[in-house]
């Protein structure tokens, strides 16, 4: 009867000690997180891609200096550069992803049609620095290299015109 509660109990233990913790990250659910942002980005839908985030999301685009708080904000957001550019499409470069903190590697192309009203292609690479809790994005700080993008809708001279000594 002793050795009966003995394993009762030691089955307890182990059991109780893993409720309490998390599951690791699956190489697939880290891949679906950045698969899910880039889809959200395409879909062209602020409701889809406000989906990807927790309703407390901080979203950053930190070369422009926007930073939006919460859904309604990034709804907001996702909605202006859908307008400003009805044809952007996302291509994933990469993405990696470890515990809660990753980056995702992307190239953002489309026509300039409400940003600056140029009407003028471009093509942008970037990258996103984000944090996941609960297999949703709360953060995210987008970085790319806003002169190239000028350049590219005409609003900064392209690099070749430079004066030559």
């Amino acid at each position: 009867m002793k050795e009966i509660s003995r394993i009762g109990l030691v089955l307890v233990l182990v059991t109780a000690s893993l409720v309490g913790q998390k599951k690791p990250q699956t190489a697939s659910h880290k891949h679906d997180i950045a698969e899910s942002w880039i889809s959200a980005w395409n879909s062209h839908d602020p409701d889809k891609l406000t989906a990807v985030f927790t309703p407390d999301v901080t979203y950053e685009d930190v070369p422009f200096g926007a930073v939006n708080h919460g859904s309604a904000e990034l709804r907001k957001f996702a909605a202006s550069e859908f307008e400003g550019s009805p044809d952007l499409h996302v291509e994933l470069a990469s993405s990696s992803i470890e515990g809660e903190h990753g980056s995702i590697e992307w190239t953002f192309s489309g026509t300039d049609a409400g940003i600056f009203k140029t009407g003028k292609k471009f093509s942008v690479r970037g990258v996103s620095i984000v944090t996941v809790k609960n297999g949703k994005i709360s953060r995210n700080r987008d970085y790319y290299d806003v002169a190239t993008l000028m350049k590219q809708v005409g609003l900064l001279p392209p690099e070749d015109s430079a004066p030559k000594n």
